[in-house]
């Protein structure tokens, strides 16, 4: 402190555009218009006009970022990846999109889908995974992800799934990013093992080994007509409760089995796909504070008979996300490409793409109260864009803005980069 002014260590000053996205800002990004922004260590501890910092800032010897003709906002937080997974599945995707072709891959023997990766993800070394997905993550930050999620749940077996959890907790450690860890060994059963004795085996093995070696901060599975029911989906994700594993759901992506439901009576952290929901369990899950996560990088990898249709659930109030659902059969990176779907292909404007991708991201992970959006006291993680106006994000297609990305209140992207 100096004559009561505060002392940052970094300012972003004239801001042409500060987007807060703050919980109780007046439209949905939380627009200032020629803004500045204070940070001291990790958190923020200004944000305004130039009025009131000229009032409340001493920023001598600290570092400054101009802001001019840029867009600030918060970093991505991206809620639902399956970033950690062995080889890509391009010339499956390629086959996959000419008719009749697909069927000629497999006919000669070559394993597609799940199985594929599966396979993969065992036979991939621990080391080899955890270069990969670095790599992955570095990428995905330079496009301005600050925070994100990484599921397991492609070895649905002790040896992988932990293998997968393992370099999950390395990245953790190593990478400039937040992460987040889920559990996700009912992604679907192994071949080798019938379905209810896989469930004892997660239940009875693996929740508890994963809760024990500190593995995991939530547990997830997925419920859909030739998957699990919701009634599995209880047993497992309560048996993760019980080792204090937060819970959350893949459901309603190609039917409706009652998984939203389940979602919203267990008060889960998420319901994520969603495109089958009905307007009764929307209902239950806003009443139940559950997110509803949007994946539309899935229904445009996969050309999906139902895309998610966000309105009724926009228009009902609920909290939603936008995320990559980065996978091998869906190799989605980047939030940018998020964005120009969401608003595009399924009617999202532009400002609710942006609060879904940020402050809905965040709320998903139930890091809000400190991710998420541009607020004093909360976590500095904010990129810029090289542009004066945010609505290029969905018009400029294919367009990485970012120019300098800011990860707990240190440059990690652009040029005052230590």
């Amino acid at each position: 402190m100096n004559n009561g002014l505060l002392k940052p260590d970094l300012v972003i000053e004239n801001c042409t555009q500060l987007l807060t996205v703050s919980e109780n800002s007046s439209d949905l990004v939380g627009l200032i218009r020629n803004g500045y922004i204070a940070i001291k260590g990790e958190k923020i501890i200004f944000i305004g006009n130039k009025e009131a910092y000229e009032q409340q800032i001493d920023s001598r010897d600290c570092k400054v970022i101009d802001g001019s003709n840029k867009v600030v906002l918060p970093g991505f937080v991206d809620c639902h990846t399956h970033l950690v997974f062995g080889k890509s599945r391009v010339e499956e995707y390629a086959a996959g999109l000419i008719p009749g072709r697909l069927e000629k891959f497999r006919a000669g023997g070559i394993k597609t889908g799940m199985e594929a990766s599966i396979d993969m993800t065992r036979s991939e070394t621990e080391e080899s995974l955890y270069l990969e997905s670095h790599n992955k993550i570095d990428r995905m930050i330079r496009n301005g992800t600050t925070t994100l999620e990484i599921k397991s749940g492609y070895g649905l077996d002790r040896e992988t799934e932990l293998k997968q959890l393992r370099v999950i907790s390395k990245l953790k450690q190593n990478c400039k990013a937040d992460i987040s860890a889920t559990f996700l060994g009912a992604h679907g059963w192994p071949r080798e093992m019938s379905k209810d004795r896989y469930i004892d085996f997660l239940i009875n093995e693996m929740i508890p080994m994963v809760a024990e070696e500190k593995l995991a901060d939530a547990c997830d599975i997925w419920v859909d007509e030739g998957y699990y029911t919701a009634r599995d989906a209880e047993r497992v994700l309560r048996a993760g409760m019980d080792y204090k594993l937060e819970a959350k759901i893949h459901t309603d992506c190609y039917s409706y089995i009652g998984g939203s439901d389940l979602a919203a009576e267990m008060k889960m952290m998420s319901g994520d796909h969603l495109n089958y929901t009905p307007e009764s369990s929307i209902k239950k899950m806003i009443d139940a504070k559950v997110v509803g996560v949007f994946l539309p990088g899935t229904d445009f990898s996969v050309s999906h008979p139902l895309p998610f249709n966000p309105r009724p659930m926009l228009d009902a109030g609920m909290q939603i996300a936008l995320a990559t659902n980065l996978n091998p059969g869906n190799w989605v990176e980047y939030q940018f490409f998020v964005i120009t779907l969401a608003c595009r292909r399924h009617q999202m404007s532009v400002e609710e793409a942006i609060r879904a991708t940020t402050l809905g991201g965040a709320a998903a992970l139930r890091k809000s109260h400190e991710m998420g959006s541009l607020e004093v006291d909360k976590i500095a993680d904010i990129q810029i864009w090289d542009t004066d106006n945010y609505k290029d994000v969905a018009y400029k297609h294919g367009n990485n803005f970012v120019e300098t990305v800011i990860k707990r209140g240190q440059v990690v992207v652009g040029s005052l980069t230590e």
